[in-house]
């Protein structure tokens, strides 16, 4: 049982350094909103996207992260596009809200064979704190101590940077995220001052040979941490099926692993979502397959959006690579 505790209290204090000036990256990129991973992806596509997210990790056990994120990009003139996002997250006795403002400018590199290059820059500022009213006593401590009168409290500035290639179907998304080192004069000896981690997205869009309503989407996801060289892939799939309007669902699987430990997966689980007159709704549950796993019914994810103010543009590299014929 001790092991298994050592081993809670690992994981959390692990996720919560992960993602300290970013939510923690589950599948919410995989409902249709590569915008959460990169800022290259801010204006790719015809309409103002609007999504948000709420997600619960390890349904079950007392205090687990819990966070919501909204997220919304367009284009500006033909080549660009501007995003923002939002965020609340609050996992044990830490919380934090943030925000993100990213900008992306899109390059074409070929006419003929669709090749386009994309670059994103987001600025993040990051609000962090304990929150001590939730601090109980305890048997081998059962008096708070005294010297702690208000919540400890923090404010960071960050950037992430990227770069986006894209040919046909396949797409690449390289990045770096928090890449300066955190202000942490008031946790010294607790967390780690550099937060840098390094992103790739990669994947294919496979259109049906005999039905060119239907795509095939295999992809990867990896993530490197500076800090300690933690480093996850997730292995993910999906189904996409339109109809005459343009709506369509998908569905889908994704396989997260450490990368010291591809047959030993940290979490697997099915995802759904569907189109339907520019709204748009999507749901993932993720099981955790380790010792936490008793203790705990999974971690879930939920995504509602709308796409609106469509605006088509001139310029072939700001079309979304979802049905990219």
């Amino acid at each position: 049982m001790k092991n298994i505790i050592k081993y809670i209290l690992f994981v959390v204090i692990t996720q919560s350094y992960g993602q300290e000036l970013n939510l923690p990256v589950w599948t919410q990129y995989l409902a249709d909103n590569d915008f959460v991973i990169s800022p290259t992806y801010a204006g790719i596509g015809d309409n103002l996207r609007i999504r948000a997210n709420g997600l619960t990790q390890w349904v079950g056990i007392k205090d687990a992260p819990d966070n919501q994120a909204l997220y919304a990009d367009f284009r500006i003139a033909d080549r660009s596009g501007i995003g923002v996002s939002f965020y609340n997250d609050k996992n044990g006795y830490t919380r934090q809200t943030g925000a993100k403002f990213s900008f992306a400018h899109h390059l074409v590199l070929d006419y003929y064979s669709k090749q386009y290059l994309s670059f994103g820059i987001s600025y993040n500022i990051n609000n962090f704190r304990i929150d001590i009213n939730e601090f109980q006593p305890t048997y081998d401590n059962p008096v708070i101590d005294p010297s702690i009168t208000d919540n400890r409290a923090i404010s960071n500035n960050n950037f992430d940077v990227g770069v986006l290639y894209r040919n046909h179907g396949f797409y690449l998304s390289l990045n770096a995220n928090n890449i300066l080192e955190k202000d942490i004069d008031k946790f010294e000896g607790v967390e780690p001052s550099l937060l840098l981690n390094y992103q790739l997205y990669s994947g294919y869009v496979i259109q049906s040979v005999r039905n060119k309503r239907v795509e095939y989407e295999p992809s990867v996801y990896f993530q490197l941490f500076g800090s300690d060289k933690r480093s996850s892939t997730d292995l993910n799939f999906k189904f996409r099926k339109y109809n005459r309007d343009d709506d369509y669902y998908w569905v889908g699987a994704s396989y997260r692993f450490l990368n010291d430990q591809f047959l030993k997966p940290l979490n697997v689980g099915p995802m759904v979502g569907v189109m339907k007159s520019k709204f748009y709704f999507a749901y993932s549950y993720q099981f955790t397959i380790n010792q936490l796993s008793p203790y705990n019914s999974g971690t879930h994810s939920i995504t509602v959006g709308v796409d609106f103010l469509q605006g088509i543009s001139n310029c072939p590299c700001t079309k979304s690579r979802i049905k990219f014929k």
